[in-house]
């Protein structure tokens, strides 16, 4: 999104389990909301389906009414094809081989959940099946990476290595984030780096890790709408994201269904 609170705030073990039931509650309403993803239905149908999820649960979604442009409208981002992060749900129908990339957050008792996954509608080409399975291993490597003493360079070096290898860019202009009372805080954690540079990650650090890969470029624009994000070239892009807590124990995600 647009700015937020450096200070970086650790957890104690109490909040951290508050934001479990933030991200598992995320989880679900995000399931509701792929489970809709056929040709033929529009992206705030995928709205109102994550909507629906926090009407059960009395929680609302951090993404509403964020400061930017203007407030952002929806409860999630739906961004497609070589629409990077930031897409604003609405009349569009996705169509057969499109990707669509799903963020969204969850405020449950003042803590936030706040993950994405990029899905493909009905048969998609081997070249956007290689990038999104791609992503999704990309975010694996940094959830690695987040353990007691590494740095944030650490994780960026980790995705930014992988990505690269893999012929593709990850964005310069867009990062992780620690998360917690607020949707952003701090620290900016790049998808990209250098072994042992910036701080160190301590025991209750809670960051929400979100590569964010592109196939032609790392150079992204601003569509008419003042809020979607695009690659610059045109060509496809990816988003996947976790909330983690950095534990004794190592790595915890905290947006899931279930603890497995």
């Amino acid at each position: 999104m647009i700015s937020w609170e450096q200070s970086i705030n650790i957890k104690t073990p109490q909040e951290i389990e508050i934001m479990r039931e933030a991200g598992r509650i995320n989880a679900e309403a995000l399931q509701a909301a792929v489970s809709l993803i056929e040709p033929g239905v529009t992206t705030a149908e995928l709205n109102a389906a994550f909507e629906a999820v926090h009407r059960q649960y009395g929680v609302y979604s951090p993404f509403k009414n964020y400061p930017g442009p203007y407030p952002y409208p929806a409860s999630i981002c739906t961004s497609v094809n070589e629409e990077l992060v930031h897409g604003i749900p609405g009349d569009r129908k996705l169509e057969e081989g499109d990707i669509v990339s799903i963020d969204c957050g969850t405020v449950y008792q003042g803590f936030v959940g706040d993950m994405a996954v990029t899905v493909g509608v009905g048969e998609i080409s081997p070249d956007a099946q290689r990038l999104i399975k791609a992503t999704e291993h990309a975010l694996k490597l940094a959830i690695a990476n987040l353990v007691t003493n590494n740095t944030i360079g650490d994780i960026g070096f980790a995705v930014q290595t992988y990505v690269e290898n893999q012929g593709y860019h990850v964005t310069r202009m867009y990062t992780g984030h620690g998360v917690g009372r607020k949707m952003h805080e701090g620290p900016q954690v790049p998808n990209y780096g250098k072994p042992g540079w910036g701080i160190r990650l301590r025991e209750g650090m809670t960051i929400a890790l979100e590569p964010m890969v592109l196939v032609g470029t790392p150079d992204t624009v601003v569509k008419a709408d003042q809020w979607t994000v695009a690659s610059a070239d045109g060509s496809l892009t990816a988003h996947f994201e976790h909330t983690v807590a950095v534990t004794a124990d190592g790595p915890m995600i905290l947006t899931l269904l279930n603890e497995n």
